[in-house]
């Protein structure tokens, strides 16, 4: 089954202080090419990380991102500022006394004047450092999940593909009906221009013979045809091979082309041409499709 080129896989870890976050994504490129965006403390693992890539993604524009940050849960943490909340539950009691009223609850409306409560800065919390025992299984889980899409993506491009291919076949069965036509076609124009030139007295029947037969050699296309039905074929056994097959179908997609383009210049017949216009429309599609192919 063939696998897209374009891919996405996602995986996160929270732990007391810090959350991982790991995305793996790519576009169309002939080869790998692996774009790293990682934290410092995982600069040492680098080459691993490239390695690990490159022999699970094979090939494509592959960017990586690696992320640690503070776990918000644990982030937003407050102070109590003990001498002003002294100072408030003092003015607030002197206030009470002053005034004769009862002052139940002194400290909770303390606690809860301007500026007794303080939230820390972000710069007083630190991250957890991060172990790669901990990064790596979850780097395979976005790998993992980063394959199933590209899975996923190419079960649609090979029925699509597959389509292209299947409508070359009917177009070819279209020419090989029609061959015996265009056969007889050329065999009452030769009998006609024969006629005319027989009666010349320079005719020499020997070199017209050797001419007719370089001739008719020239205008068959039953090898083509049975070189592109092959063709055919081995491009859809390829197709369902378990490894990547995206470069060895481009080359099976040329061969395709040029017995398509022989049937086309040899034929000589205006319906066979068109219908070799027709496979080569459907053959660029296929070509455009490859491109998205692993």
């Amino acid at each position: 089954m063939l696998l897209s080129m374009t891919g996405f896989g996602a995986a996160h870890l929270e732990t007391e202080g810090s959350m991982v976050s790991i995305e793996l994504k790519s576009l169309n490129s002939k080869s790998l090419d692996l774009s790293l965006r990682i934290p410092r403390s995982l600069s040492d693992k680098e080459l691993e990380i490239r390695n690990l890539i490159g022999k699970s993604l094979v090939r494509g524009k592959i960017n990586l991102s690696i992320e640690v940050s503070r776990n918000k849960a644990n982030t937003t943490r407050s102070r109590i500022n003990t001498d002003l909340l002294k100072q408030y539950y003092q003015e607030i009691e002197q206030a009470a006394q002053s005034l004769g009223a009862q002052s139940p609850d002194l400290f909770r409306l303390a606690l809860h004047m301007p500026d007794v409560l303080q939230a820390e800065s972000a710069e007083d919390t630190k991250t957890e450092e991060i172990a790669w025992e901990q990064v790596l299984p979850l780097l395979q889980e976005a790998i993992d999940k980063f394959n199933t899409f590209r899975a996923d993506e190419g079960k649609a491009l090979t029925t699509e593909i597959v389509s292209y291919i299947d409508r070359i076949r009917i177009l070819l069965a279209e020419v090989d009906k029609h061959d015996p036509t265009r056969v007889e076609n050329i065999r009452q124009r030769i009998q006609g221009h024969l006629t005319e030139i027989s009666s010349s007295e320079s005719f020499n029947q020997n070199r017209f013979e050797q001419e007719m037969i370089y001739y008719i050699e020239k205008l068959d296309i039953a090898e083509e045809k049975v070189r592109l039905v092959n063709h055919l074929h081995y491009f859809t056994e390829t197709v369902y091979l378990p490894e990547p097959t995206g470069k060895k179908l481009a080359f099976i997609s040329q061969e395709i082309g040029r017995e398509i383009n022989t049937i086309g210049s040899k034929a000589n017949d205006a319906t066979i041409q068109h219908l070799v216009v027709e496979m080569k429309e459907e053959l660029e599609k296929i070509k455009e499709q490859l491109n998205n192919i692993l």
